[in-house]
This record gives C-alpha cells, structure tokens and sequence, in this order.
C-alpha cells in the first residue's frame, strides 16, 4: 500500500516527460539522474518523493549502516569485512533528502576527530551518501547548494563511491544511488560543467488547460482531507507501476543495441553540438532503459528520440544566459535521414526516378520546361525568390534602434531599446577588506575552504584540525602529563582548528542611467554590452545581482536581487532609454534595496556600480549630495559613460561623493585596461 505520508506517484495529474524521466532511471541507474527545472508550485517535490515508494526493495547485510548487497558485500566497507550472511533482511528503498543548508559532513559523513587525536580510535558517523546507497537522493534547490557541495554530489554519484578525507584519515564506502536535483531558473542556474553531470533534464510548467488544473485542485483537497484513504484508492496503479518498473529492470539486459541505433545516437549528439562523449554514452542508457519500459528487445528510432529529448537538451548550451532547449523538429529530421536505406528491388529499373508518378504521361516536350500549361508566372516575371534577392521582401525596420531620446519639442520623451554589445571579460572589481559571506569568487573572506591562514581554539565541533598547532600547544605539558613513551599525550584542550581564507559571493546591485543623454550617439549599445560583461561576471564569481534603472522623474527596480543572472540580462536587453536624469532617484532607490537586504543577509557584502554619465537634468545637485550620503560604507564603482573630446568629469565627482572608484567605460575590459597600464608606463 501507498504510503499515507507521500502524495501517489500515478496520482499526479498530467508532466508525463518528467515521469518518463524519472521512471526511466528507475529502470537503469545507469541514466544518471534528472534534473528538474520549472517555476514554483509544479509538484516537483511532491512526484519525487513519491518516486521511492515505486523502487523495487533492497536486500541488505543486516547491522551495516552502508547496505552492503549479502549477495556481492564491499570488500572496503567500513563495517566490515562482511562473510555469507543467509540471514539478509529485505527493506524498502530509501528517500534521502539534502537540504540546501547542510553542511559536507553531513553529506559525505564525519570523523570523530578529536577521538582519533585524543584516543587513537577511528570512528565515522555516515552521511547521507551512505543513507542513499542502493535508493534515491533528493536535492532541493540544487542550484542553491554551494559549489563544493555539488561538486562532492556529482563525483560521488559519478564514481559510486564516497570518500572521506581528514588529513591523515580516510575512509571509503559505496554510494550509488539515484540523483534527483529540483531548482527554479529564476532562483540562479548550475554551471554548465554541472548541468551535463545530470544524465536527462526536464523542463516543467503547470498546465493552462483549466480542466486539467481543476483536476489537480480536486485530488490536492482530497489528499489533505483523507491521506489514508486516498493513498488506498491508488493502491492498485501503484502495484501496477512498480511491477511494470521490476519487470522493466529484468529485461535490460536482454535489450540490443544495434550499430544501427548507436550510429543514430551518435549522428544526433554530433549534429547537436554538444561537448564531450557523456551525451553519447547517456543516451544510448536512456535509449536501452526504454526500449526496456516499452516492452522491446531491440532499441528503435523511436527509443532514440525519447532519449535524446531528455538527455540533450541542457547540454546544448553556450552561453550562460541561453536557457536549455531542443529543436525536436531538427531531431526529427537527423533521426529520419539516419535510418538505413531499405534493400533495392532487384527486378525495378535502376534508371528510373524514385520520386516520379508511375500513372502520369510523361512530357512529350522536355524542352519546354516543367511548367504545365495551367502554370502561370507571377506577375512582373519575378518568383518568389528572384523578389528576396532584389530585396523586395523585407523591408528594413525602421526604428530608432540607438539613436537620440532625449525629449521632443511637445515635452514628451521618446523612448528606444538598443541592442546590447557582444559582451567581454571585464576587470575584477572587488570589495576591499575580510569577509565572512556566502562562499564565491569575488571578495576574500574566511570560510571553511581555501588556503589556511591560522589557527584558533575550537569552536563547538573540532572539523578541519590545525595538526602542527595542536601539537604545539600540546608540546610544553608532556613531562607534567607523565609521557614516557613515543607519541604525545594530548588533552582536548590542546586541539586546534584550522582558519582559512578564500573568496565569497557578494551582492553586485548595480543603478543603470537610462536616460536620454546615455542614448545619445549610439552610446547605449555599448552600455548595455558593458553591464551584460558585467552579469556574466557575476555568474562566474557567484553572487547575488539586483538592477535598478532610473529615467524620466523616477528609478525602478527592475531585478530584486537575485542569483539568476539569466533575469538580469533578459530585462537588461529590453530596457528602454529616453527622458530626463534623476540620478538622486536612482542612488535613493539603490540605498534602499541594499537596506532590506542587509536585513535579509547581513554576512554578504554588497558592490554598487553605477553606470551613468554623471549628467543630473532633474532634481537638483544637492539631492545627489543627500542620496550618495545613504551610501557611504558600501564599496562603490561609478562607470563613467561620458564621451566625447571634452568631458565633464561629473562622473569622477559622483565617484567622490560616494567614496568609491570611477572607472571609464573603456577601462572596464581586462584587456583595455592591461593595454591602458602600458601606455601609461611608457609615457612616464
């Protein structure tokens, strides 16, 4: 029977691709994973949860806390060495979740440090890659997780096989499972090199068809009002499904994989782009796992299809800002021409045209050309492509694309939206000092990984010992501590931890001048192109970015700050400029967004750039004194966009204003600014 506790997994209305993803790893872990995207409130969480309740159940070594199979027992499990048990016990597959905070103790497991350095003895409690193996872990919000975390993820469920290292002990044990991660794009994606660990990908939507949300709406209530019975009323579907699964995973092995097929796998992952052989290899596993599910004992051209739809479309990505996707009617065409030619009729004429009418008469005339006498010739003697190449049929848009929107005579602002420029590797733009933020690329800070700077009595848990100061504090008390032998005695309070130094994520908030002067001279496109650089830097270095724009009378907040830096470039590439500069506005509304999230945040330190021309043409110059004031103690940059042979330098005094650095919009390539640096050594 279903378990009261988990909505049924044949109870969920509708997302047949996911369920085919997930029933498909099912069948052969050997697909390795899925990876869900989709907006909130999609049942993601929920159809996974209920996907434990459908695995077959698992015989274990009774008393290994790693499930070590009684049949094939790891020679290296830590609990032991494991001889023929026929006493094997049967328990269901295990659900294990990671949530976004944990820490890596508690997904690879721990050493008992202090009682190794204290007692001697050798102790490991396991983490949830143990209480996985031979089930299902669930990440939520993978793309939340830190970078560490999921690199320890994927490599374990790469390798089937976890290892724990503590300086001079480590500990080894199996850890193969099935990998289900759950994320909201809009929340910040996973880094390419990510994505492609995941073997399939499916992207979710809730349905707009209304019968079908009412439907999901009617079974919801009904689960919340009677868990119990309404689990008893799919008690059948799912016995079915978890037969059908069982049955599924018998029959792979019996599954062929032809040369046929596999040139087909190949001809698609080659035609698609993607990097590497993983894509081939995952496909192909996808490809048997359902010619498996279906029934089959051969894998089709329609097994290849289902495959390559879910294995390849996130792997298809070059750019950070590009979302996952797949042209299926490209994968229709490569899978249609791969299919091997049908043997030859031996008795037909090998002269005689495949593609022609074998009733129609044949044309008496052959020069008078292959139009019939009801053809007629478009008028002005010209076909439709003759008309594309003389240009006729597309006229050029004719928009002010970049040009001048500043304000008309009638006293309204014309607005434009210019196309951003190609965007480039920007210089490092740090925030000065030590922080404590979430771990990233930008700013130093002190977190548990990177290089060590020190060493500091423990805090709570001893986890990453500093051995050369505990040995050190330990040093001076052996005589006293009646040592007589090798080796030190050491007392807990002699333990030292390890203090380390790396870099964190901070919050980029950066205030945009959309107003007319930025469109001036085509001057937007390249601003734009600049923030895009900047964006993608941000993506790279992890952190948090916000967008404010200001323009007209008023600024906006265009991007609450978030860790989706795809959002960001979408509503960067459809910002309208034109009207007036209330730059006040926009530092007001910038000190104000960076308030509330230092509230919500307060370890992740923020980084204003400004991006304008310093040119202030509503309000007045002593607003801008009182708004850059709310800003003092935030690491500002100004990137000065004014151009032109006589500049202003209002930029450089909004810079001063704020206490921060004011950068030319040509300075902020890396390149730019290497060949900047050596123009200048020369000259002195």
């Amino acid at each position: 029977m279903p378990d009261a506790r988990h909505y049924p997994f044949t109870a969920i209305v509708g997302l047949d691709q996911l369920k085919l993803a997930l029933i498909l790893n099912a069948v052969s872990p050997r697909t390795g994973g899925v990876l869900i995207r989709g907006e909130k409130g999609t049942a993601k969480s929920t159809i996974v949860r209920a996907l434990a309740a459908l695995l077959p159940p698992v015989a274990v070594v009774p008393g290994c806390r790693f499930s070590c199979d009684p049949a094939a027992p790891e020679p290296a499990c830590p609990d032991g060495p494991h001889g023929p048990r026929p006493d094997a016990s049967v328990r269901p597959a295990r659900l294990a979740e990671l949530p976004v905070g944990a820490s890596e103790d508690r997904l690879v497991g721990s050493l008992d440090l202090e009682r190794a350095l204290t007692e001697g003895v050798k102790s490991f409690e396991p983490g949830l890659l143990a209480a996985a193996h031979r089930g299902v872990l669930y990440v939520d919000e993978v793309n939340l997780l830190h970078d560490h975390l999921v690199d320890l993820l994927l490599d374990a469920a790469a390798l089937g096989t976890c290892y724990v290292e503590r300086d001079a002990v480590s500990v080894r044990h199996p850890a193969r499972f099935l990998l289900v991660g759950t994320m909201n794009p809009e929340e910040g994606e996973l880094r390419p090199q990510l994505l492609d660990r995941f073997g399939l990908t499916v992207e979710v939507t809730a349905s707009r068809d209304p019968g079908e949300r009412a439907e999901v709406v009617r079974r919801r209530l009904s689960f919340e009002d009677d868990p119990e019975g309404f689990a008893a009323r799919w008690t059948a579907e799912e016995r079915a499904l978890a037969a059908r699964i069982a049955e599924a995973r018998g029959r792979l092995r019996d599954v062929a994989l032809s040369d046929a097929a596999l040139r087909q796998i190949a001809t698609v992952c080659a035609a698609f782009g993607v990097d590497g052989m993983r894509a081939d290899l995952i496909t192909a596993h996808a490809a048997v796992a359902h010619a498996a599910w279906r029934g089959g004992t051969e894998v089709t051209a329609e097994d290849v299809r289902a495959a390559a739809r879910l294995a390849l479309p996130h792997r298809r990505r070059r750019d950070p800002f590009d979302a996952p996707g797949l042209d299926e009617s490209e994968l229709d065409e490569l899978l249609d021409n791969s299919e091997p030619e049908p043997d030859p009729d031996p008795d037909a004429d090998p002269d005689a045209d495949p593609d022609a009418d074998p009733d129609a008469d044949p044309d008496p005339d052959p020069g008078s050309g292959s139009r019939r006498d009801g053809d007629q010739e478009p008028a002005g003697g010209l076909g439709e492509s003759d008309s594309a190449e003389n240009g006729q049929a597309d006229a050029p848009a004719s928009g002010a694309e970049d040009g001048e929107a500043g304000g008309a005579g009638n006293g309204q602002a014309a607005t434009s939206t210019a196309r951003p420029g190609e965007p480039y590797r920007v210089r490092a733009l740090t925030v000065p000092g030590l922080g404590t933020g979430s771990p990233g690329r930008r700013s130093r800070a002190r977190t548990p990984y990177g290089r060590v700077s020190g060493s500091r009595a423990p805090v709570g848990r001893l986890t990453s010992p500093h051995l050369t100061a505990t040995l050190r504090a330990a040093a001076p008390h052996q005589r006293e501590r009646g040592r007589t032998g090798p080796g030190l005695v050491v007392r807990p309070g002699d333990l030292r931890e390890a203090v380390r130094e790396g870099r964190e994520g901070n919050l980029v908030l950066f205030a945009v001048d959309a107003s007319g002067s930025m469109a001036a001279r085509r001057r937007m496109g390249a601003v734009k192109g600049a923030v895009l650089s900047l964006l993608l830097d941000a993506y790279q270095r992890r952190d948090k970015v916000g967008l404010v724009t200001f323009r007209g009378s008023a600024a906006e907040l265009v991007l609450p700050p978030t860790s989706s830096v795809e959002a960001g470039a979408a509503r960067l590439r459809s910002l309208p400029t034109g009207g007036r500069t209330p730059l006040a506005e926009g530092l007001r509304r910038a000190a104000e967004v960076l308030r509330v999230e230092r509230l919500r945040d307060p370890s992740r330190r923020p980084l204003l750039v400004v991006v304008t021309d310093g040119r202030v043409t509503s309000g007045a110059t002593a607003d801008v004194d009182r708004a850059a004031a709310l800003l003092r103690g935030v690491t500002a940059v100004v990137v000065d966009c004014e151009s032109g042979p006589v500049r202003l330098g209002l930029a450089g005094r909004l810079a001063g204003r704020l206490g921060g650095e004011a950068v030319r919009l040509e300075e902020l390539a890396a390149d730019g600014l290497r060949e900047l640096v050596r123009e200048r050594r020369k000259a002195a």
